[in-house]
């Protein structure tokens, strides 16, 4: 459903302002999204959730989460990007559309609960953890030939809830559904067949799972865990 993001930089009145100096963005043309799973992984501040608040905004999501049926605009931080970016997609009429961003989960709770609208959630969010109104929005809420975007939904969830939602993710996409996701889990990053983008000082690149660097670090990491936090030490 989702074609290509491409950069228009004739509408960008000053490049070596944020966000288009951020490296991942600097040299970006157009970005490949023709894929059932799109994935955004960088160190923070590489730009991961730049572009997927872009993305969201071009869908008619809200900037801050949730439907295009969500209207609310608590901190005003929206960036500039979708200004100077052009979505290509190819999207059935009435196809749900949901953007999930976990900064500011909290205040997207509280606009379910005072719009009323918690009995497509399975109960209001407010009642349960962060992780379980995760796995509720992507049970309860999430279908087939949707179109969603989660940004660090792993900042809510424990290993064996990531597994879950991958699971959950798969099943989804078998009938129909489309995810692009921002991470820095490297459960999630092993999605299948997922388009994966790294987001780094040299720029963006496509990737395979092998050579994402959160996953080299943290196979070396768990190796041996006591050498590590050894050399961080002697470093200190």
């Amino acid at each position: 459903m989702l074609i290509s993001l491409r950069m228009e930089w004739a509408r960008v009145e000053d490049r070596a302002a944020y966000p288009y100096n951020l490296p991942a963005i600097a040299e970006l043309q157009e970005l490949d999204l023709d894929a059932p799973i799109v994935m955004f992984v960088g160190a923070n501040g590489s730009g991961k959730s730049t572009l997927m608040e872009a993305i969201a905004v071009h869908l008619g999501c809200n900037p801050e989460g949730g439907s295009p049926n969500f209207t609310f605009d608590t901190a005003q931080t929206l960036s500039p990007l979708h200004e100077a970016t052009r979505l290509a997609r190819r999207i059935p009429p009435k196809t749900d559309r949901y953007f999930y961003r976990a900064d500011a989960f909290h205040v997207l709770a509280t606009e379910i609960r005072n719009m009323g609208v918690s009995e497509y959630y399975g109960g209001d969010l407010h009642e349960m953890s962060h992780g379980q109104a995760v796995m509720r929005l992507l049970n309860e809420r999430f279908g087939a030939r949707g179109l969603y975007l989660l940004d660090e939904p792993e900042a809510a969830l424990a290993p064996e809830t990531q597994l879950e939602v991958i699971a959950r993710i798969v099943q989804l996409v078998q009938h129909g559904a489309r995810f692009v996701l921002a991470t820095h889990s490297p459960l999630l990053m092993a999605l299948p067949n997922a388009l994966i983008y790294e987001l780094t000082e040299d720029g963006i690149a496509r990737r395979s799972y092998q050579e994402l660097g959160h996953v080299r670090l943290y196979r070396r990491f768990l190796g041996d865990p006591d050498s590590v936090v050894s050399r961080l030490l002697e470093e200190d």
